[in-house]
């Protein structure tokens, strides 16, 4: 079995570290560059950075910022936000991230992630998946949070898959920035009908929630932001307490 991973996710607002609640009500966290830096030494596995206003305001992710990060850190990097071509993707590879992730451009052109795939590999291509859960169904949602699509969470995922994605992140809009725990249910259905790595996103408060989301479902990951940026609780005494609990997590 594959050991699990943690994985501190930096959501970028000009230039800035930022974490909402419910993708809204938006505070600073602090310098991205830094807390980079901070999580590599903690023992992160890996690091996400969202550029979360990138799609909305039609421009694209900021490559120089990424590459600062990158030039600073020796763990996986994942990059998403505002990507909607293959140079989008060139670029972002050549400024130091190892993965990228798209949404709202994959939701509008799924043949994107074909291409993304064909030509870095399918580990480079990671699909985003913002669900809400309205009347009794997960829907995927678009532009950070803001547009509803017709789409299901775990079958836009099956798709995905088909299409060459190589990993899912999959975050609970209901759960996001409110630190009740992780959306085990919609987690469990989505890491079930894939075969392909999930990474489990929102709700995380405290240690118990990620002991929760691994026992309960099949994710391959736990992200979280705010606990993380505001130091309520450190990666490696989250690698301990997990590892206390028979929980097969990496060193």
């Amino acid at each position: 079995m594959l050991k699990k991973r943690i994985i501190p996710c930096l959501d970028i607002k000009d230039g800035r570290t930022v974490k909402g609640i419910n993708f809204v009500s938006i505070r600073d966290a602090g310098d991205p560059v830094e807390l980079a830096k901070v999580y590599m030494g903690q023992r992160a596995d890996e690091l996400v950075f969202l550029d979360i206003t990138a799609t909305i305001e039609k421009r694209k992710t900021l490559a120089m910022l990424v590459e600062r990060i990158a030039s600073e850190i020796n763990i996986p990097f994942t990059v998403g936000g505002g990507i909607s071509t293959i140079d989008d993707v060139s670029l972002l590879i050549r400024s130091g991230a190892d993965k990228v992730s798209i949404n709202t451009a994959a939701v509008d052109n799924p043949g994107l992630i074909s291409c993304i795939a064909e030509k870095f590999g399918s580990q480079c291509v990671v699909l985003a998946i913002d669900t809400q859960l309205i009347n009794n169904k997960w829907l995927v949602f678009v532009n950070s949070g803001r547009t509803a699509t017709t789409l299901e969470a775990s079958a836009w995922a099956e798709k995905a898959e088909r299409l060459g994605a190589g990993e899912i992140l999959l975050t609970s809009m209901n759960s996001d920035g409110t630190r009740r725990g992780f959306s085990t249910d919609i987690t469990a259905v989505v890491s079930c009908r894939v075969n392909i790595p999930v990474i489990a996103s929102g709700g995380a408060g405290t240690m118990d929630h990620f002991r929760e989301v691994f026992m309960e479902t099949d994710c391959s990951a736990a992200l979280a932001a705010s606990i993380f940026h505001f130091g309520e609780i450190s990666i490696p005494d989250l690698k301990d307490y997990l590892s206390k609990n028979n929980i097969n997590i990496r060193s």
